[in-house]
């Protein structure tokens, strides 16, 4: 039985509380709009799931100190930015049922406002010397903008390939996580290449929470209720795509043809999501959870038992158990 969250974070609860009043310190400004703005996204933050990645990797070989709460502070900038320039390009006007920065104050002061948190984190990191920080979120920057290009590229073709839906997700998805985990770890250890090893553990951690994502939209049956919302943008998602690719030719070119052309029609996202259903997709798409999951676990075991080691275990546990 997975834990909630909360029972995962009491070993670094005073870490996260700390960090959660740097961080409100950090972005305030005498500028009286952008201070509005900021508080306003302050106070709708979501469940602080990356800078608990920071701190446990932190604690692996090491001890909590000033450049983790940095560290921590620049994931949550680069993230928030980057969440505020996807509502932006996807004229999206919620985020976790509120409103959007641009719905609102409009898309020219949103894109202003994610520029402003990156440039914080930028010149938090260099003013600070956190060189080798800024250079695994710099990395995670630029596979996320790759990602989401690529992603782009092949939902207009709709060329629903497995391997280019991990490369997707890696670089999209994954990176953000897998940044996490390295800097926390760099934060506290200067060994260059157990910072890989912990990117690594990262990135696989991150897919096993994309593909949890993809079942969410389809309505797995541990997590409720179908949206749909993946296959109404077109999105490349992994149960879609093994349901296509093991589906008949003429069962293949009539489901391409729904996604293409009556991708907003409920019914028609209702009889894709039925297909997926039927051909097992969400059943296979669970299994390679579970196999990215047990990954994880096992990368987790190269490093000695620990407080630190058993939360991130249990976080594991809970990105892909959640019902949420």
């Amino acid at each position: 039985m997975v834990g909630s969250l909360r029972d995962i974070q009491t070993p670094i609860q005073k870490e996260l509380v700390l960090f959660e009043e740097r961080f409100q310190d950090s972005v305030r400004t005498k500028v009286a709009l952008l201070d509005k703005i900021m508080y306003y996204i302050v106070q709708r933050k979501g469940k602080q799931v990356r800078p608990m990645f920071v701190f446990f990797c932190a604690k692996l070989l090491g001890e909590v100190g000033d450049a983790t709460y940095r560290g921590a502070a620049l994931i949550e900038l680069l993230h928030t930015a980057s969440l505020i320039h996807d509502d932006v390009v996807d004229d999206a006007y919620e985020r976790r049922s509120f409103f959007s920065v641009n719905a609102l104050w409009k898309n020219k002061i949103a894109v202003l406002v994610g520029d402003y948190l990156l440039s914080k984190g930028l010149l938090l990191s260099v003013e600070n010397k956190d060189y080798r920080l800024l250079e695994l979120v710099s990395r995670a920057v630029k596979e996320m903008s790759e990602g989401e290009l690529l992603q782009i590229e092949r939902t207009r073709r709709l060329n629903l390939d497995e391997g280019v839906y991990f490369d997707i997700i890696r670089q999209k998805t994954a990176s953000l996580i897998a940044s996490s985990c390295a800097v926390g770890f760099a934060s506290t250890n200067d060994n260059e290449a157990l910072q890989e090893q912990v990117w690594k553990l990262g990135e696989t951690i991150g897919i096993a929470f994309q593909i949890k994502d993809d079942l969410f939209d389809l309505g797995d049956a541990n997590v409720g209720k179908p949206k749909g919302i993946d296959i109404q943008e077109k999105k490349l998602t992994l149960p879609l795509i093994y349901a296509i690719n093991n589906a008949s030719k003429k069962d293949r070119r009539h489901i391409v043809y729904l996604i293409k052309n009556h991708n907003k029609n409920k019914k028609k996202v209702a009889e894709v999501i039925d297909f997926v259903r039927q051909s097992g997709g969400i059943e296979y798409a669970r299994q390679k959870m579970y196999d990215y999951r047990a990954d994880a676990i096992e990368q987790l075991r190269f490093f000695p038992d620990s407080e630190a080691r058993r939360g991130l275990e249990a976080l594991v546990m809970f990105a892909t158990d959640r019902k949420k």
